[in-house]
């Protein structure tokens, strides 16, 4: 059974996207245009943000809210916070690829309590509630058991943040090829922590992401048994961005891999 914040965080994410979809074909469409589709996805974006607001501080008015777009609004409860992406994964929307998802966290005194990720093409909604366990729709969900790196499917992502630091990126992400059964960058965080948690990635590593980008997935991936961690193994994801999740049997060997190639290239 669903809590109640955990219907109002998926109803507000099933109605924005809603909006999400339709501007999606239409997103489509544009792509054989001379002006391009930025600015369409960019009100896409935007008109999903004021639904979730919307939808979230009418369920609950006091919370505070940190969008992507629209930044810090405090609220008169200072114990909570909702942390949202309305569209993660934009670039995959802008060129009319099928990957995105809307992703909501709540924050309890600076701790992540509640999380979803929907991904509307495939009507996936993602959820976990601190306690009680990771879903997939209905199904709880495990992260895998692969005990071997050479095994493993390990996704990626390189956050715009990170130019300018493309050798430290291309070496970890070159020590993880050679390790890894396989890489994917699928351009989507939230999706890919979600993975994780489901056990269709084994693991997943990122430099400089934002917290709504990882709110939702991080807790995604602890309440289906897995580990997550900042790079240097501290906890300070939300913080920094760096992000490690992996099972139990993967997440050592594949942060040492990582931070010896990350030492290596010059790297923090």
């Amino acid at each position: 059974m669903r809590s109640p914040v955990i219907n109002v965080m998926a109803a507000a994410a099933l109605k924005a996207a809603r909006g999400l979809i339709r501007d999606f074909g239409e997103v489509e469409q544009l792509q054989v245009s001379v002006k391009g589709p930025n600015d369409f996805v960019s009100a896409a974006d935007l008109k999903a943000e004021r639904t979730l607001k919307s939808e979230l501080g009418r369920a609950r008015p006091g919370y505070g809210m940190l969008f992507e777009e629209g930044g810090v609004s405090e609220g008169s409860d200072k114990r909570h916070r909702w942390i949202v992406d309305p569209l993660d994964g934009t670039h995959n929307f802008l060129h009319g690829i099928p990957h995105f998802a809307i992703s909501i966290g709540l924050e309890r005194d600076g701790e992540i309590v509640a999380g979803v990720v929907y991904e509307p093409t495939r009507d996936e909604l993602y959820w976990a509630e601190k306690g009680a366990g990771a879903y997939l729709n209905d199904r709880r969900l495990r992260v895998s058991a692969r005990r071997q790196l050479s095994e493993a499917m390990i996704g990626t992502g390189m956050a715009a943040r990170v130019r300018g630091n493309e050798p430290r990126y291309a070496a970890t992400l070159d020590a993880v090829l050679g390790a890894a059964s396989g890489v994917r960058r699928f351009g989507a965080a939230a999706l890919d922590l979600a993975y994780v948690a489901s056990g269709r990635l084994d693991a997943f590593w990122e430099f400089a992401l934002s917290p709504w980008d990882i709110a939702a997935g991080l807790l995604l991936v602890r309440e289906a048994g897995g580990y997550v961690s900042d790079l240097s193994g501290g906890h300070a994801m939300m913080a920094s961005g760096d992000v490690l999740a992996a099972n139990a049997h993967l997440h050592l060997p594949l942060a040492a891999l990582i931070r010896e190639a990350s030492r290596a290239s010059g790297g923090a």
